[in-house]
């Protein structure tokens, strides 16, 4: 029975100290913030180029489509790189 009400009572603690682990500063939200508008961002010029290579044809087509392909990625590593900036704050 002491076993029992001792991990009873453990429960509610470790619950407190992971949620206060898991509150970001305002700091911490504004840079998160700013890495998801770097993200949309780069999305939104992405998907224009990918309707700019839906006019197209062949060799110019596919170009643009990787062109597309290298805004997302160069975008998501910005935000990847700003977001894990900001969780060392």
């Amino acid at each position: 029975m002491k076993g029992f009400l001792k991990g009873a009572l453990m429960v509610p603690v470790l619950a407190m100290g992971l949620g206060l682990a898991a509150c970001d500063s305002k700091q911490e939200n504004a840079a998160e913030d700013q890495a998801d508008a770097v993200r949309d961002a780069a999305d939104a010029t992405a998907d224009a180029i990918d309707a700019q290579a839906d006019t197209m044809s062949g060799a110019s087509e596919d170009a643009m489509e990787n062109k597309a392909d290298a805004v997302r990625k160069s975008g998501e590593a910005k935000a990847d790189a700003m977001e894990d900036k900001a969780d060392k704050m």
